[in-house]
């Protein structure tokens, strides 16, 4: 049975398939760009074109009752729609592009070579001045040399074992535990290389935070910020837990998520909805919570974007035409109490990964930068694991090694695919020569050991060994959908094996984790407007659930309420076609099935009574069928605004979107749909699928407008999610995890994009500090259209009974640093260079990454230009000692107790959610330093389902932490004079309760 049909029988049989090809039918267009294509320039001949779009377009898939056979990428124009045996659907017809009119392509290529060359003839050598300029240098200190790991005793025994193992290696078998072995030249997106002296595997990495990329048969979860929007610790942690027993189930060592970066400063940007939300405390819970759940399941998860990676454009090295990638620049507050807070809580929570990101940081790129990663990752917060780098982030070699890097990924070097290695041999040539200290290697290996003893994953019957020896490692391809395919699909290897087993990991029965995935989509769905009741709907249409005379006429308009194409249309979900579940790139997975709004509500409604018509289109027929609208008693239109990752784009939208604006006419068809619904007195529903907040001005203050539900990103359960809202088989339970202002401009300076490059080097300046999101929107009294927190019920809730008890007493600075662990230690004398030499008669495989060196003459000992401040001796921070920081910063310090009721007549669930003001006139006692502090900041939240009548106290810990700001001194320091004041409510402008500590 091949992948195909494996595929063809997937959960609940929604998707079929017709002789569909692969579903991913290059291996470079997965992460490339571009400007890194080697396509000649007569590929852009028209003919070729074609066949390229008919391969790749022109095969997929038919839904139901819906038969398409596109022949056009989503984003062309050029859809008619005609009458077929399913009137109103799209018949898609391809426009002939414009290259047939030009000049010939020999013409034109003679043209451009010759315009080329007397452009060159001029500007001269001068034209490359851009590709030589380098960083500012400076702006981010140094931090050396690498706090070892091994210091923390609930990694101890792992350590220890990690030890024993890493004694016993060579030197190129550390190497290759540290070196990716290079862009599919494995099954999965990242590898390593096995110890095999020692029987210590080969790692799998794989995307991604929402499920598995390039997986068959496992689930499609809600993006992290539906999850964000739950508000639900519990959902969180299941998520993660059923997201790591999948992974597992295919043999994934290591999984690439959750993302916590961004965290959403500007709401434009393409990657916010991987993560949970716009506020630190809330991602931090978020995350956190997911880690836990990863690694209960035995996966090792990953912490990333580390760090400040919040907007696409300009955020790798050539993927935009420019050398470097953007820099960042921040200072050590605004980086600590804002961006670094969800990584300290997921060091906490034990986290054994840590992926750093492709931009800047202070002009130093984050897989380089010594601060961050020795500094700050290592020392301060206490980080026991292992560093890798974002694929291809790394930017160095020796160096990026010396500032705390400790896994090259995917292992190719500056560019994609060309198997030039920054380490691999070059790796040990550098240890080899003396450039590189054998300590520090050791470090690096011996972190990635202790992870993998950490997880559990040295047990041989939960994780069995990998071929030869054993039938282990991972259970499927990244590179094929057949069950037969290459083993080294990236190089010139032609040999062949059992590559995909079509494991299904989706869970059965009771445990089918689409059933988690549904709740978790029904609570992140965010009812922001319900005039007039009109929410929950009835079965049978009318709203006193009585049958009429007539029936109830129901109109579905929009693109995104159907299947168009199906769900995995486009590679990377990178394209806006049908209705919205994820956006693209790395984060997004193959759909093993995806529930479409229409379906589910055509199965809802009572069809003895309720009619219900159809429009899968932003464009409303109206010579064809001038009263569909006024014909309807209901109109329930579906729109969305979709983004991702930079590699690729939609149309004009490259990674990061343009505007927060409904996109393809989402605005003019709600506006055409709530003016003409029932000739004006029909009532109309807005159902929002987004990657983050969007503009609703134009339309939501229309009186036809009755209610809004802001869907978010809701994966494959899509349909059934949405329907158990509407019709009230669930409460509406989301509450906004972001901010939804009147325009883009209310969310200020530092939540506007950087189009544009300002500099050969693009510069972002974060100038806004602490005020991101809603806290940008308190200090300016800028009045949101929808706050962040803020989220109907459909039952109603009173708080009451405050109280705050003191559990430790108020202390400027945290506990002094703990003593530490002493780490692992190791015999440093370098090997003799004849040990690294490839073994005789090695067969090597075209860009496959190995440790080896060719010849002991490539090794010439010499005075390696060490890094400024490499020799100055760090003090430990005073803020370390343990896991996430200074155990003492994890203190509870005060109690808030606040008694929840359910005041309504069913049901419901309410997020209690606790704000912290500090006090005023706050002055650093040691640096003289005004502080200034946010109105308010989140500090806590508790999400309560409560029967009608029934009321219950609930309780949250504030910790030191929670009360300190981030000191120049380079500590947290707690206020003690003045007094705190505690606000306690529904949202960030509802808190009807406050109480001072």
């Amino acid at each position: 049975m091949t992948r195909q049909d494996e595929h063809h029988r997937s959960r609940e049989g929604l998707l079929h398939a017709e002789k569909i090809e692969a579903l991913r039918p290059s291996l470079e267009e997965a992460y490339r760009s571009s400007v890194d294509s080697d396509d000649p320039l007569d590929s852009l001949d028209l003919d070729h074109d074609e066949k390229s779009r008919q391969s790749k377009w022109g095969k997929w898939s038919k839904w139901s009752k819906w038969s398409w056979i596109p022949t056009q990428p989503p984003w062309s124009s050029g859809y008619t729609y005609q009458d077929s045996q399913n009137k109103g659907q799209p018949t898609p017809s391809r426009k002939r592009g414009i290259r047939r009119w030009m000049l010939p392509r020999r013409t034109c290529f003679l043209v451009s070579l010759i315009l080329a060359l007397g452009i060159l003839a001029v500007i001269g050598s001068g034209a490359l001045w851009v590709y030589k300029v380098s960083p500012v240098d400076g702006q981010s200190p140094p931090w050396y040399p690498t706090p070892l790991g091994g210091t923390i005793k609930s990694w101890d025994e792992s350590y220890k074992k990690a030890e024993a193992l890493v004694r016993k290696m060579s030197l190129v078998e550390k190497v290759n535990i540290t070196t990716g072995t290079g862009w599919s030249q494995n099954l999965c997106v990242g590898n390593t290389a096995p110890a095999n002296s020692v029987r210590f595997p080969s790692l799998c990495l794989q995307d991604g935070p929402l499920g598995l990329r390039f997986s068959d048969h496992s689930t499609a979860f809600p993006a992290g910020i539906t999850v964000g929007a739950t508000w639900n610790r519990d959902l969180m942690y299941k998520r993660g837990h059923a997201h790591g027993q999948e992974a597992k189930g295919k043999g994934i060592n290591i999984l690439l998520g959750p993302a916590m970066g961004p965290i959403g400063r500007m709401p434009a940007g393409g990657r916010n909805w991987e993560g949970f939300g716009s506020d630190p405390v809330l991602q931090a819970v978020a995350a956190s919570q997911t880690i836990r759940g990863i690694q209960d399941a035995g996966v090792i998860a990953t912490a990333k974007h580390y760090i400040l990676n919040e907007q696409e454009h300009f955020r790798k090295s050539f993927e935009w035409g420019l050398p470097h990638a953007l820099s960042s620049n921040i200072d050590d507050r605004t980086l600590h109490e804002l961006y670094l807070w969800p990584f300290s809580e997921s060091i906490k929570a034990g986290v054994a990964s840590v992926m750093c990101s492709y931009n800047m940081v202070n002009n130093s790129y984050a897989c380089g930068n010594s601060k961050l990663l020795n500094g700050i990752l290592k020392d301060e917060l206490g980080f026991q694991g292992f560093v890798q780098s974002d694929w291809l982030a790394q930017r160095s070699g020796v160096a990026s090694a010396l500032s705390g890097l400790d896994m090259s990924m995917p292992g190719d070097g500056l560019h994609w695919k060309d198997g030039k290695a920054l380490w691999g041999g070059l790796l040990t040539q550098a240890v080899l020569n003396g450039s590189l200290p054998l300590k520090r290697l050791n470090d690096m290996v011996t972190r990635t050991v202790a992870a993998w003893y950490q997880l559990g994953q040295d047990n041989q019957t939960q994780w069995p060994v990998p071929p030869p020896e054993g039938d282990g490692g991972p259970n499927f391809s990244s590179w094929t959908d057949k069950a037969i395919g290459r083993i080294h699909e990236g190089s010139d290897d032609e040999t062949t094996a059992v590559v995909n087993k079509f494991i299904d990991v989706q869970g059965k029965g009771n445990d089918f984790h689409g059933r988690l995935a549904k709740q978790i989509a029904a609570e992140g769905t965010v009812l922001v407007r319900n005039e007039d009741g009109i929410l929950p709907l009835s079965r049978k249409g009318w709203s006193d659930g009585n049958s009429k005379d007539a029936k109830f006429r129901v109109g579905i308009f929009g693109e995104d309420a159907g299947p168009g194409h199906g769900p995995n249309f486009c590679l990377d979900r990178d394209c806006n076609q049908g209705t919205l579940g994820s956006g693209w790139g790395s984060g997004a997975v193959e759909f093993p099935y995806l529930v479409p709004p229409l379906k589910s509500l055509e199965s809802a409604f009572d069809l003895e009574f309720v009619k219900v018509v159809s429009v899968l289109s932003n464009n409303i027929p109206t010579k064809s069928s001038p009263g569909l609208l006024g014909d309807q008693d209901l109109c329930i239109v579906f729109v969305n605004s979709d983004a991702g990752e930079g590699f690729v784009s939609w149309g004009n939208v490259r990674g990061d979107r343009n505007d927060i604006h409904l996109q393809k006419g989402g605005d003019k068809l709600v506006q055409r749909v709530a003016n003409d619904c029932g000739n004006g007195s029909g009532q109309t529903i807005v159902v929002v699928h987004a990657v983050g907040p969007v503009d609703l001005e134009r339309w939501i203050d229309l009186p036809g407008v009755k209610a809004v539900l802001l869907a978010n990103l809701p994966g494959e359960e899509s349909g059934n999610a949405l329907v158990d809202v509407l019709f009230g088989d669930v409460d509406a339970s989301g509450r906004l995890p972001y901010t939804v202002g009147k325009s883009l401009d209310d969310y200020g300076k530092g939540g506007q994009l950087l189009y544009f490059p300002n500099a050969v080097i693009p510069q972002q300046n974060f100038d806004e500090g602490l005020y991101i999101d809603y806290r940008h929107f308190d200090k300016h009294s800028i009045p949101p259209r929808y706050e962040f927190g803020f989220g109907l019920s459909y039952t109603t809730f009173s708080l009451s009974n405050l109280s705050l008890t003191t559990s430790k007493p108020k202390s400027s600075l945290p506990s002094p640093r703990p003593e530490l662990l002493v780490p692992p230690s190791y015999e440093d004398s370098i090997p003799d260079p004849s040990t690294a030499l490839f073994p005789p008669n090695f067969r090597k495989l075209k860009k496959y990454i190995y440790p080896y060196i060719t010849s002991t003459s490539e090794i010439t000992p010499g005075h390696y230009p060490y890094p400024d401040g490499f020799s100055v001796v760090q003090s430990p921070s005073p803020a370390g000692g343990g896991e996430g920081g200074n155990p003492s910063l994890f203190e509870t310090h005060v109690v808030v107790k606040v008694t929840l009721k359910n005041t309504g007549s069913r049901k419901g669930k309410h997020v209690v959610q606790v704000y912290l003001s500090f006090p005023d006139n706050v002055v650093d006692e040691i640096t003289g330093e005004t502080i200034e502090f946010p109105v308010k900041v989140l500090r806590g939240f508790e999400k309560v389902e409560l029967d009608a009548g029934k009321s219950v106290d609930v309780q949250i810990e504030l910790t030191r932490k929670d009360l300190s700001y981030w000191s120049l001194r380079g500590n947290w320091v707690m206020p003690t004079k003045g007094k705190f004041t505690v606000l306690v409510g529904a949202s960030s402008r509802d808190l009807p309760l406050t109480a001072e500590w």
